[in-house]
């Protein structure tokens, strides 16, 4: 099949479909208990850029691999095991030295509760000298992993924002990519507390704009493309509840024209009427098809929000590889999204024939 939105390297020819550029931190999650009251977590493997990757690999059975950074001691062996798990060649994994006590580098953990009705999900993020923030740009043979074949890479603003040096390696990879006919996508994912003591919203659109422009794939909601590249999205309120598709077609046009290089837009489009019932759905745009919008979904009952959005991502990333059309490809997203907040953890658990059901109109009637 071939997608007229976007052209990728023959699966043949490469040894990856996809990779992803990004932290992967350990999640501690206390169930349906608070952090500050529990006595137990679950732990799993998690990341805005890993979890795309692993879910290209593990939901749509696609070929990838992880490049990111961990300090050599038990916990990163934990994050390791969990992504062998999830599928992903971690050959390309930077191995720091661990100096005992995390003085100077160390692993990332996050400390996420879902939330329930009218009480939020909370993230607290202990992520500070980690390994990956200490990522140079001269790390990683680019031009070695990309000329061994590689169809898309994915990376984006939490990873851009962990340090200066974070955003150049992002740069490196994202221009090497492209000279050897990988697709790059970028979702946007801005995060207010990686953002605010490093020079805050202005920063932010600082590097992410000019990281812009090795973009093939633009991702990411309402908050993304104001904070992080300036684009104002009229007539939405504060709170989210009211999201007029017109307005986000008229904010990707604008920033179709400023970006030429972008080749296809897409946002999510998320209402919070409480932790456990969101409205969900998605638009996207290219410049071969024009818009395309996926089947809203009022009242989607939510287990844990959290990877959501990065589900939708390789949903999308799927779509745009292996499907017909755009709007194939955000339906598929937009599904995949859905799916994943039904069940706990950053990272999905359903299968391309779920995905394939709830795109296509189904429900969620027992299967026996």
């Amino acid at each position: 099949m071939t997608n007229p939105s976007i052209t990728t390297r023959p699966a043949a020819e490469c040894r990856y479909d996809v990779v992803a550029l990004g932290e992967v931190m350990l999640r501690l999650d206390p169930g349906e208990r608070r952090v500050r009251t529990t006595r137990s977590f679950d732990v799993w493997e998690g990341g805005g850029e890993y979890n795309v990757a692993r879910g290209l690999r593990r939901c749509f059975g696609l070929r990838g691999a992880i490049v990111t950074a961990l300090a050599d001691n038990e916990v990163g062996r934990l994050v390791e095991d969990c992504m062998l798990t999830g599928g992903l060649d971690t050959s390309w994994v930077q191995w720091r030295d661990f100096d005992g006590i995390g003085r100077e580098v160390r692993n990332g953990l996050n400390f996420t509760e879902r939330g329930f009705g009218v009480r939020g999900a909370i993230g607290t993020s202990d992520r500070g000298h980690t390994a990956t923030s200490q990522m140079r740009p001269d790390d990683v043979d680019w031009d070695a992993l990309f000329a061994s074949g590689v169809r898309w890479l994915h990376t984006g603003g939490i990873f851009a924002a962990l340090s200066e040096s974070t955003a150049e390696v992002a740069e490196a990879a994202m221009a090497a990519a492209r000279r050897h006919g990988t697709i790059v996508s970028y979702d946007l994912n801005y995060r207010p507390s990686l953002w605010k003591g490093i020079g805050g919203v202005e920063r932010a659109r600082e590097v992410n704009r000019r990281l812009a422009e090795h973009v093939d794939v633009m991702i990411g909601n309402e908050e993304d493309f104001t904070a992080s590249l300036g684009f104002e999205v009229e007539g939405v309120d504060e709170d989210l509840t009211d999201l007029d598709t017109g307005a986000f077609r008229a904010m990707i046009k604008t920033a179709a024209a400023e970006y030429p290089n972008f080749q296809a837009i897409a946002t999510t489009l998320r209402g919070v009427k409480s932790a456990s019932v969101n409205d969900w759905g998605a638009i996207a745009w290219s410049r071969a098809e024009g818009f395309a919008e996926a089947t809203h979904r009022s009242d989607l009952e939510i287990l844990d929000r959290v990877g959501g959005g990065d589900s939708f991502a390789s949903g999308l990333a799927y779509g745009l590889m292996e499907l017909d059309s755009l709007a194939e490809a955000v339906e598929y997203g937009a599904a995949h999204g859905a799916l994943a907040m039904t069940t706990p953890g950053d990272t999905t658990t359903a299968t391309l024939a779920e995905v394939a059901k709830l795109a296509s109109g189904g429900s969620a009637r027992v299967q026996r």
